[in-house]
């Protein structure tokens, strides 16, 4: 296995952590680790750009893809969902192809038949309409929780009462799976984090994004 692949990561730096050691356990598992020779070579630009959940800063990543391109990686996971929100111009500024994670998701959903989910995301992601070209049905947060979710993700980025926002998350989650949604998306790194083991039937995106760079990586 002699790749090179580069990940776009520090939205949030705690996350992109995360996501490292589930790649690693990832390509563990899939038999073809024998010895360290046998890892892709992964380099992790974890960039201190403002966070997208305003819209700001995006010339900050661009400028970090562009730092992996020119690193001659032969592939990129940007881990942030966010960000998939400008996948297009961004894809168009370098050579070097990125994993699309809207595809995943979407192939996700239709491969396991959900019909309706409701997202919990940053408010840029929902205003932006990220993950809405899937054929299932969207609760839509109100104006109101998706502030709220956006101020838990900056909150539990700085360290702020991580229980408090965990509990804001768990409430508005809940609130949508009584009302009929099936699944919940954690459309935002953190919200992955937060909601690692309440219960709720999740759908942590960045797992779709690991296990489709473990693929690319195996293939």
């Amino acid at each position: 296995m002699s790749k090179k692949i580069g990940l776009l990561g520090g939205i949030g730096p705690e996350a992109t952590g995360v996501f490292y050691l589930k790649l690693i356990s990832r390509l563990q598992r899939s038999g073809r680790i024998r010895s360290n020779t046998d890892f892709p070579q992964i380099l992790i630009n974890s960039i201190n750009a403002p966070e997208l959940v305003h819209g700001n800063g995006l010339e900050d990543y661009a400028r970090g893809l562009r730092e992996l391109d020119a690193a001659g990686v032969e592939f990129i996971a940007m881990v942030c969902n966010t960000v998939h929100s400008f996948y297009d111009s961004l894809q168009e500024g370098i050579d070097t192809p990125i994993i699309d994670l809207r595809r995943e998701v979407k192939d996700f959903l239709g491969r396991q038949g959900v019909k309706s989910v409701v997202l919990l995301a940053t408010p840029m992601s929902l205003k932006s309409g990220l993950y809405a070209d899937c054929d299932v049905r969207y609760y839509r947060l109100d104006e109101k929780e998706a502030r709220e979710v956006g101020d838990a993700v900056l909150n539990f980025n700085l360290g702020n009462d991580r229980e408090g926002q965990r509990a804001t998350l768990e409430r508005i989650a809940r609130k949508y799976t009584d009302m009929g949604a099936e699944l919940v998306i954690c459309g935002c790194t953190e919200v992955g984090l937060m909601l690692e083991g309440s219960g709720l039937r999740t759908l942590d995106t960045m797992d779709l994004l690991c296990d489709a760079v473990a693929r690319r990586c195996l293939g």
